[in-house]
């Protein structure tokens, strides 16, 4: 007769391990308590974000998990600083948060299991931000402050095929014309 306690009690440590794990009710990813709320400091554009877990984006996203799948909002960020950099004069410091942003497109989940977890974009589904703005020029003084709403109803009249594949392509377009616009050095 064989001794099968070492391989039943290894069966249920497993399986209470799974069950610990699928009853943990925590969150993880850009919408964890700990997850980072800034980029690090770097150069003269320092980007911040309020909790993602009031954007738009999440709170009315017929797919949360799916919205807040893989590190979309730091890659987002980072373009948003590097564009900055190229558009400051010199000696300039810009100080971006966002407060809120709902990416274009959304879930239709009433398409079905296959489509559940994809984005659908529509007109009806602009890009929409709203950040916080403070430029300091090279002495350090505050030179515009305020809080800019962004939208881009027209975005895909203006799709550009060339990043057709980049899932930040229509938010990244808000954002460039955005910061041409609002940091136009040859009109200070």
């Amino acid at each position: 007769m064989r001794n099968h306690s070492g391989l039943s009690f290894s069966l249920c440590a497993a399986l209470v391990l799974a069950l610990a794990g699928c009853a943990s009710t925590g969150q993880t990813g850009m919408l964890a308590p700990d997850a980072p709320r800034a980029l690090a400091v770097s150069g003269p554009v320092n980007v911040t974000w309020n909790d993602p877990a009031t954007f738009t984006e999440f709170r009315q996203s017929s797919n949360r998990w799916a919205a807040s799948e893989g590190n979309w909002l730091q890659d987002f960020a980072q373009y948003m600083r590097k564009q900055a950099q190229q558009q400051l004069a010199p000696g300039e410091r810009l100080d971006l948060n966002i407060i809120d942003i709902q990416r274009a497109g959304q879930y239709e989940p009433w398409h079905g299991v296959n489509l559940q977890n994809a984005r659908i974009i529509r007109d009806l589904y602009p890009p929409r931000m709203t950040v916080a703005v403070k430029l300091y020029d090279a002495s350090g003084v505050v030179v515009d402050e305020g809080v800019r709403k962004l939208s881009d109803q027209a975005f895909l009249l203006n799709a550009t095929p060339l990043n057709d594949t980049d899932p930040l392509r229509y938010e990244k377009r808000m954002v460039d014309t955005w910061l041409r616009r609002e940091l136009r050095t040859a009109a200070r």
